[in-house]
């Protein structure tokens, strides 16, 4: 009885092509995660700066200032703030996918702590130059933010169904 079931099991089985192969490729290239990360942050840094760009802008009017003066002083404002926290931000991006793809690399396994690495490494090159102290708190900054988006992504992954 068992081998007739496991037989009728079989002969329904749907036709899957791409078995075998969706297992062998889990992760991006190192190519395609250093424009991800680096397109993703520049992106989001240029949105967040114009945000914080259009508040400076805002508060800065002054009495008697026309119409044209203040959407001036908005556009000037949000465009040097959009420009400059964008590369910044798509600068990290750019070092962390470096890191991340290294570490991978020499490790030969992808797991939650080869991003943390990553966010550890990330945040300690970019303040390099300011010296040992500034690069060991971005560093820790670095590495508790990428943390915390692990630790964010396993509890909706467990607790949210898509």
């Amino acid at each position: 009885m068992a081998t007739k079931q496991s037989s009728d099991e079989e002969s329904t089985r749907l036709y899957h092509p791409y078995q075998n192969y969706e297992s062998l490729k889990k992760r991006r290239s190192w190519g395609e995660n250093l424009t991800f990360y680096t397109g993703t942050g520049y992106l989001g840094g240029s949105l967040a700066g114009a945000a914080a760009g259009i508040i400076s802008g805002v508060k800065s009017f002054e009495y008697g200032d026309t119409t044209k003066l203040k959407i001036t002083r908005i556009l000037n404002s949000s465009g040097l703030t959009g420009r400059s926290l964008g590369c910044m931000v798509g600068v990290v991006g750019m070092i962390y996918a470096g890191i991340e793809s290294g570490v991978v690399a020499f490790m030969d396994r992808d797991d939650e702590w080869t991003n943390v690495v990553a966010g550890l490494g990330a945040g300690a090159v970019f303040r390099a130059a300011l010296g040992v102290r500034s690069a060991a708190v971005a560093g820790a900054l670095g590495g508790i933010v990428v943390g915390g988006a692990v630790a964010g992504k396993q509890v909706l992954k467990r607790y949210v169904h898509i």
